[in-house]
Parts: structure tokens; C-alpha cells; sequence
């Protein structure tokens, strides 16, 4: 694999057994109330219970593990809002080699907490793209780390789309796949590892109306870039990546919109249903599920539950009664 390519299903097969030793396989729960509101059967791929609390350690673990000795000595540098950064961090702790996380002004800091308790070094910057790779490519210059990016690193895709492998293992087959969008690494590494594995299935992104460019940017042909994002869902406003929507063209990806009111309450249906705590870009799936119940009505349908990584502190404003 090259930097401007996305990784082909071998690459997500070899992923699999590189992090094997490292990663949960993480459980698949169903919901029997939760079926009846949806008119599906659901099947809740639980990566909020996967290290680091979020399916980004699959990614940044194949990543680091995939590194020849000479070039991971030097250890690693990302941007991160939180998930990446803490999963990068924990990755590069157990190689033992050095990691470094830029993090952008207003991140939670329950994440940036755990980005620090792994070990790595903290650099901060500017809440924009821009500033977070220029910071990003400053500490690369001056430490000669290797760069993982959160989302268009193919090692990083690869290591996302195992998920999808493990949950239609357990699953079975599926009429359709959902996973949240952000930077567009676990749906076009899952879209990926879910058509090679059952060619035909459905494959959609849950992505909120308050960061809408992946939506925006299928529809039109285009990649939008150009756009404020304003929504609870803090793991999803970045900028989806041109090799990440190159793949999810390729793979006929579809975006669902779905609203922060309906993220709010798909995240208090999980917690009163199953007893699982999800933060809001995880909750995204459920509430794209029952806010497009025609799409799903009567189908088998799997849902990556993406992360658990809530600030506490602001879980009242989250799950309002």
C-alpha cells in the first residue's frame, strides 16, 4: 500500500491477524426492543468496548505494528481531537517507541486525559484543519517521527475495516452496514472489508446534518471542504478524506443525515435498552436506522457502535430527560 491509495481486502485480512494480539474482539449485541422501534434486526457491533474505548485502536495499532524497527524508532505523530490520539498513544506504548498527538484547541478533555496517560507528548494548536496538519508536519520536521493520519493512512483503513470482518463473522449475513462518518476511515475501510466478504450488501455512513460534506460531497461529485462544523458529535467534524470518499464512491456508499436531537435520543435508547454507554458519533448509526426506517424496514442490518469516550461532566446536557 502507498499513502494515496486505499487498501484492498488483503490488506484488511492482514490487519486482522497484525493486531490480533493486541485488540478485543470486541462483542455483538442484539436488542430485541430495540428491533420492534427500528422494524429490523439490528446487530450492535460494540466498539465503545474495544481499547482506548473507540474502534481507532484497530486502526492506529496496524499502523504502528506495520512499521519496519528503523523508521518506528523514531516513533509517531498524529492530529487528533481524542479517539485517534488516545489509540496512537496506547499503540506506540506497547512497540515502546515514542508517539506525539496534536490536539486542537476545545477538544473533551476526559480525552485528552487519556491521550497524556498513555504516554504521549501533547502539542496544541488552532481548532482548524489547517492548523492541525501544519503543527503536525512542524513536530514531524523536528522529531523525525512517522506520520499516521486519523483517517487517510491506509494501514489506518485497513486496521478500521476489521471490525466489519469480525461483525459479519458472528452476525452472519446482512442486508446492510452502517457506520458513523467523520474523516471517513471506518466506513470505507469497513465498505471495504463488508463487499469483499458479502458482495451486494448495503453499505451507509451516518453522518450529522451540523458536518453534512460527505453527504454534500456524494451528491454533488465533488469534495467539499469549505465548512463550519457545529455538532455534538465531536468525533465526526473533520474533514472526510479524498482517498476515503475515492473509496467510498468506489464501493457505492451512501451518507445518511440524521440530527443532533435524534443522536441525543439514540444515545438514551442504547443506555435504557442495553445498558451501553455511547458517545454521540457512535450513537449516529442507530439514529440514522430510525430516522430512515424505510431503508432498513424488515433487513438485517449491522451497526458499528463506534465509541464510548463521553464526557462525563457533560453526559446531563447529552441525555436530557
Amino acid at each position: 500500500m502507498t499513502s494515496a491509495t486505499y487498501p484492498a481486502p488483503a490488506d484488511i485480512l492482514a490487519a486482522a491477524a497484525r493486531i490480533a494480539p493486541f485488540a478485543h474482539r470486541t462483542p455483538v449485541l442484539r436488542s430485541r426492543s430495540l428491533d420492534e422501534l427500528a422494524g429490523a434486526e439490528l446487530f450492535l457491533k460494540c466498539e465503545h468496548l474495544q481499547r482506548t474505548g473507540a474502534f481507532k485502536f484497530r486502526g492506529a495499532t496496524n499502523a504502528v505494528m506495520a512499521l519496519p524497527d528503523d523508521v518506528a524508532a523514531r516513533g509517531v505523530v498524529t492530529h487528533s481531537s481524542g479517539n485517534h490520539g488516545a489509540a496512537l498513544a496506547l499503540a506506540a506504548k506497547l512497540r515502546g517507541i515514542p508517539a506525539h498527538v496534536v490536539v486542537p484547541e476545545g477538544a473533551v478533555a476526559s480525552k485528552l486525559a487519556a491521550i497524556a496517560a498513555y504516554g504521549a507528548v501533547l502539542h496544541r494548536c488552532a481548532p482548524t484543519i489547517a492548523a492541525r496538519e501544519a503543527t503536525a508536519a512542524r513536530v514531524q520536521a523536528e522529531t523525525g517521527a512517522r506520520l499516521v493520519h486519523p483517517y487517510t493512512d491506509p494501514f489506518v483503513m485497513a486496521g478500521q475495516g476489521t471490525a466489519a470482518l469480525e461483525l459479519l463473522a458472528e452476525a452472519g449475513p446482512l442486508d446492510a452496514l452502517v457506520t458513523p462518518i467523520g474523516g471517513g476511515g471506518l466506513i470505507s475501510g469497513s465498505a471495504i472489508a463488508a463487499t469483499a466478504r458479502q458482495p451486494g450488501i448495503a453499505v451507509f455512513g451516518a453522518e450529522p446534518e451540523g458536518a453534512a460534506e460527505t453527504f454534500a460531497s456524494l451528491r454533488d461529485g465533488s469534495h467539499v471542504t469549505d465548512f463550519v462544523p457545529d455538532t455534538i458529535c465531536d468525533g465526526l467534524r473533520g474533514t472526510v478524506g479524498a482517498v476515503n470518499l475515492a473509496a467510498m464512491r468506489a464501493y457505492g456508499v451512501e451518507a445518511l443525515l440524521v440530527g443532533d436531537a435524534e443522536v441525543r435520543a439514540a444515545m438514551r435508547l442504547l443506555l435504557a435498552r442495553t445498558k451501553q454507554l455511547v458517545e454521540p458519533s457512535g450513537a449516529t448509526v442507530l439514529a440514522a436506522v430510525l430516522r430512515h426506517r424505510e431503508r432498513f424496514a424488515g433487513r438485517r442490518v449491522g451497526l458499528i457502535l463506534s465509541g464510548g469516550n463521553v464526557d462525563l461532566d457533560a453526559l446531563p446536557a447529552l441525555l436530557p430527560p
